[in-house]
C-alpha cells in the first residue's frame, strides 16, 4: 500500500504536474467567471515556469542532493563488488523496440560498467524489477543484463535481483539474495540525487555499503544558484526529480525505514 501511496503523492507534487493543474483549474474558473481565481492561478503557473524551468529554481533542489555523499576515491581498494540501482533503463520501449534502451538515468549502467573494467574480480549485482504501476510486465534487470552483455561483462560476474519495485524492496532483497558477510566490501552505485535516500534504507536494512554516486545533472557550486536552465522542460524535469526525493525521505523516514530524514556520510 505504501509504494501506491507514494507513487500517487509524488505524481501529484511533481511541479510540472501541478502546473497542468493549475491550468486546467484557471480554465474552469474563467468559464464559470471567477476571473480572479484564474489570474492567480495563471500567475502561478507562469512563476513556476520562469523560476523552476527556465530560472535555476530545479538546480537550487538537487544540488544538496548531489552534494551529500563524495564520489568514489579513484584509488579505492578492489571491493568484493558493486550493486547498481535500477532506474537506468527503459523496460517499457525495449520492450516495444526489441532493444536494450537507457533511460535519462543511463550513467548509472555505463558508469558501473566502468567500475566493473576497472575492478575485474568485483562482482556485479543488478537490483531492478518494475517500478511502474502499469506497464510493468518485463523486469528492468532483463534489459540490464543484455545491455551489460553488449558491453563485454562476463556473465559469470553478474547477479540480477528481478522482484524490487522501489529502493527499500531493493535493499531488502539485495541484502536476502546476496547475504553479505562480515568483511566483504559492497559499493552501492546509484544517481547521486538519489543516494542519499538510499544509503538510508540500506542502512535500515542492515546492510552496510559503500556510496559512488553516479550521474550529476548539478555543478555541485554557487553557480547552480544563479545559472538559467538551457530549457524549460530540462528544469523542470530536475525540479520534479528533486521534489519527488525530498518526499521520498520523509516519506520513508516517517515509514521508520530511514532513521535519518536527510542521511549522510
Amino acid at each position: 500500500m505504501f509504494f501506491y501511496l507514494s507513487k500517487i503523492l509524488w505524481f501529484f507534487a511533481a511541479p510540472s504536474n501541478l502546473m497542468v493543474v493549475a491550468t486546467g483549474l484557471a480554465l474552469l474558473a474563467l468559464y464559470f467567471g471567477f476571473r480572479r481565481i484564474s489570474r492567480g492561478l495563471l500567475w502561478m503557473v507562469v512563476i513556476f515556469a520562469v523560476f523552476f524551468g527556465l530560472g535555476p529554481g530545479g538546480q537550487v533542489l538537487l544540488s544538496p542532493l548531489e552534494n551529500r555523499f563524495p564520489q568514489l576515491p579513484a584509488d579505492f581498494p578492489a571491493p568484493t563488488g558493486f550493486i547498481v540501482l535500477g532506474g537506468g533503463v527503459d523496460e517499457v520501449v525495449s520492450t516495444a523496440r526489441g532493444s536494450a534502451e537507457l533511460s535519462e538515468a543511463g550513467t548509472r549502467m555505463t558508469a558501473s560498467a566502468a567500475l566493473a573494467y576497472r575492478y575485474p574480480n568485483a562482482r556485479i549485482v543488478f537490483t531492478g524489477g518494475s517500478g511502474r504501476i502499469l506497464g510493468g510486465d518485463v523486469s528492468e534487470a532483463e534489459v540490464a543484463r543484455r545491455i551489460y552483455t553488449s558491453l563485454g561483462i562476463s556473465p559469470e560476474r553478474m547477479t540480477f535481483e528481478e522482484e524490487s519495485r522501489n529502493t527499500w524492496e531493493n535493499a531488502v532483497f539485495t541484502r536476502d539474495l546476496i547475504k553479505p558477510k562480515p568483511g566483504e566490501v559492497w559499493v552501492l552505485v546509484t544517481s547521486a540525487y538519489h543516494m542519499p535516500r538510499s544509503m538510508g534504507l540500506f542502512r535500515k536494512a542492515g546492510f552496510p555499503v559503500v556510496p559512488a554516486p553516479v550521474d550529476y545533472a548539478t555543478r555541485g557550486t554557487w553557480y547552480d544558484f544563479i545559472r538559467p536552465s538551457a530549457e524549460t522542460s530540462l528544469g523542470l524535469r530536475r525540479t520534479d526529480r528533486a521534489v519527488r526525493e525530498y518526499i521520498g525521505l520523509f516519506a520513508y523516514y516517517l515509514s521508520g525505514k530511514s532513521e535519518a530524514l536527510f542521511p549522510g556520510p
